[in-house]
């Protein structure tokens, strides 16, 4: 049945009077106290609500609870047990979660309830709705200006071993006889003993893992040798060729070996191709096959995180404006920067977020991404893609027309004709005038048939403003707030752990970067209204009328109502037991 209590419904005697005024105040500058006013009542129950009958069955944890534990174990990176002692006994998030009761049903959940619900979260993709409604909240709170934003990736890995390729190969065998045994041991049967020994028995993987590097490629061909004899004679079986891990036999096969067709009805030829012909997209290992690998950072996954900023030098500025992370993506590893732009802009301007102005790394800023984010109505400020140009004059370097047209070299002589077809622009200059000129061999026209002849494209324009642009003062002074990214993936990882989850697959990583970038925002959320209350009460000078006047008003009534509680508890018979032990 479903339990779920409104947590902004009040309460007629405050729960939370026994801490005392300096202890309270505590809690409600922390990130409870941040979680428990904005954010609680935004988590979004109401898709959670189906999977539980209002008639039927015992009664389920309460509902904001349940989704309220996600968050935080997430956002303070712990395990499932440490979930459930922090749920059972810790104060901060008891008042965080609105939970006044005592009982078990209250402040116990046991580690079967966590995993369930965290599973369905994950398979029906609410972590993102999580995401988006607490960043939207966020947003309203503290009256973040999203017009300027900047993106960046960080790679994570999963709970997954790191294998070389022998060692891939023969933990798919080994995975693969496992499960035949234990799904089709009347097949198992008939596998040769030497075989079955070699990978499953009490040493067999150690084994693989003592091999002489000048050995290493006489036993790599000697495995895949194996894996296609298997292939072989298991693919006419359906049972057996629906199985997961003979499916990663497979593939395994198809990346790392090259079979040849027999000649003269021979036995099929099998090679091992070369490391460097190996895909980034290949399987990393069987436990987790959506992993993917980067040349630079190695295997696992990335995230791409966008985040509002602040330009202003400040100080107090700059602490009472909260950076919020907008945008989290997540993908495999071999994924390239440049397919994330426009689904992060894409993303954030559905949900009313989109940046006018996004900085990014040099893969964000080709020169496609650049004219599709300005059909969009938003301009990315990073460096131009691929190699400088050579020595000598640039396409930038001629005077140009508003439409693209060459008016003069920079030597100051004018073409004698410009062409244009299909976006391509040719500008033509006498021969005699260009053979006289003493700066030819630095000009990138070519001598022709008729003309010497500078040929360029609108993309070769476009490039070429950029690379000039990007060497003035104004463009330093703009991209270098890029570099504030860098410490918000610092802070990501230290303070949830993302970079070194314990979870595997594609899926469960999503769940945990999603959340882990919620609690960076509350995190960094509670700073901000912190530093806004310590300026709203102190102020740059002394303190005015007014503020002291509030402050004395808010002192005077939270004295008030801890009077009030002492009264019932100490002169009213009927006072409920529960809460004057509480108190």
């Amino acid at each position: 049945m479903i339990s779920r209590n409104d947590p902004r419904q009040g309460h007629l005697i405050d729960p939370w009077a026994h801490l005392g005024p300096k202890r309270r105040k505590l809690l409600d500058n922390s990130w409870a106290g941040l979680f428990r006013q904005e954010i609680l009542a935004e988590l979004p129950v109401e898709q959670i609500a189906p999977w539980f009958r209002a008639d039927f069955g015992r009664p389920s944890k309460e509902l904001y609870t349940i989704l309220g534990v996600l968050v935080l174990q997430q956002m303070q990176d712990l395990t499932d047990d440490d979930t459930v002692n922090q749920l059972a006994f810790h104060e901060q998030w008891h008042y965080a979660l609105n939970i006044t009761g005592e009982g078990d049903a209250a402040k116990y959940m046991c580690p079967k309830t966590l995993w369930n619900i965290r599973k369905k979260v994950t398979d029906q993709e609410l972590d993102t709705v999580l995401f988006d409604q607490v960043t939207e909240k966020l947003a309203r709170v503290f009256q973040v200006d999203p017009s300027k934003q900047r993106l960046d990736s960080v790679h994570i890995k999963s709970n997954m071993r790191r294998l070389g390729r022998l060692g891939l190969l023969v933990k798919c065998m080994h995975r693969f006889l496992v499960n035949l045994k234990r799904q089709h041991a009347e097949l198992y049967a008939f596998l040769s003993p030497e075989l079955v020994d070699r990978y499953l028995g009490k040493k067999a993987l150690g084994c693989f893992s003592q091999v002489k590097p000048s050995e290493s490629a006489q036993k790599l061909a000697s495995v895949c040798q194996e894996i296609f004899l298997l292939v072989e004679r298991f693919g006419e079986h359906p049972e057996v060729a629906k199985m997961l891990s003979y499916r990663m036999l497979q593939r395994v096969l198809d990346e790392h070996c090259e079979v040849k067709p027999a000649a003269d009805r021979g036995p099929e030829e099998i090679t091992v191709k070369p490391a460097r012909e190996i895909s980034s997209k290949s399987l990393q290992n069987p436990s987790d096959p959506e992993a993917g690998y980067s040349g630079h950072k190695g295997q696992g996954y990335q995230v791409q995180v966008m985040e509002t900023y602040c330009d202003s030098e400040a100080p107090q500025v700059k602490a009472q404006t909260l950076n919020l992370i907008t945008h989290v993506a997540v993908a495999p590893a071999y994924e390239s920067d440049t397919q994330a732009l426009l689904p992060a802009l894409e993303d954030t301007q559905a949900r009313e977020l989109g940046p006018e102005e996004v900085l990014a790394d040099t893969p964000y800023g080709s020169d496609d991404n650049c004219q599709q984010a300005a059909a969009l109505n938003v301009e990315v400020v990073a460096p131009v893609t691929g190699p400088p140009p050579a020595a000598g004059f640039a396409l930038a370097d001629f005077q140009m027309s508003p439409e693209g047209l060459v008016l003069a070299c920079p030597q100051g002589e004018a073409p004698v004709a410009v062409n244009c077809r299909k976006h391509r622009y040719r500008a033509a200059f006498a021969s005699p005038s260009c053979q006289a000129c003493p700066q030819r061999a630095r000009c990138p026209v070519k001598p022709g048939k008729h003309y010497h002849y500078l040929r360029y494209d609108e993309k070769g324009i476009r490039l070429a403003q950029r690379r000039t642009h990007q060497q003035t003062e104004e463009f330093r002074d703009r991209y270098r707030w890029r570099a504030g990214v860098e410490g918000t993936m610092s802070q990501y990882d230290r303070l949830t752990g993302v970079k070194h989850l314990r979870v595997r697959g594609l899926k469960a990583v999503r769940f945990c970067a999603t959340l882990k970038a919620v609690g960076v925002n509350l995190y960094r959320a509670t700073a901000v209204r912190r530093a806004r209350r310590g300026a709203a009460v102190t102020g740059p000078g002394p303190k005015s009328p007014l503020a002291q006047l509030i402050f004395i008003v808010k002192e005077q009534m939270q004295a008030f109502g801890t009077a009030i509680t002492n009264f019932f508890i100490h002169h009213v018979p009927c006072y409920p037991f529960e809460l004057k032990m509480a108190a």
